[in-house]
């Protein structure tokens, strides 16, 4: 997969933590866990909305695509 969480990121710069962001946007620490790891398959909007919203941020800033070098992944020849 191509698109690269830099959700840590984010959270540095605010220097909060990601107890208080999931307190803060009514989800589990465990779910932001997935989520700030990579391993999350998909978001919903409204929790996106939500850590935008906490994190007074673009939701560009937290995703960002980066196209996998060529002849690795996908399903592309």
């Amino acid at each position: 997969m191509a698109i690269v969480v830099n959700l840590d990121v984010e959270l540095a710069r605010r220097k909060m933590t990601v107890t208080e962001l999931a307190e803060a946007v009514g989800i589990t620490v465990a779910n932001i866990s997935v989520l700030k790891n990579g391993r999350a398959k998909a978001i919903r909007f409204s929790t996106l909305e939500a850590i935008c919203r906490v994190l007074e941020c673009q939701p560009g800033d937290i995703l960002e695509y980066v196209p996998d070098e060529e002849g690795q992944g996908g399903d592309r020849p």
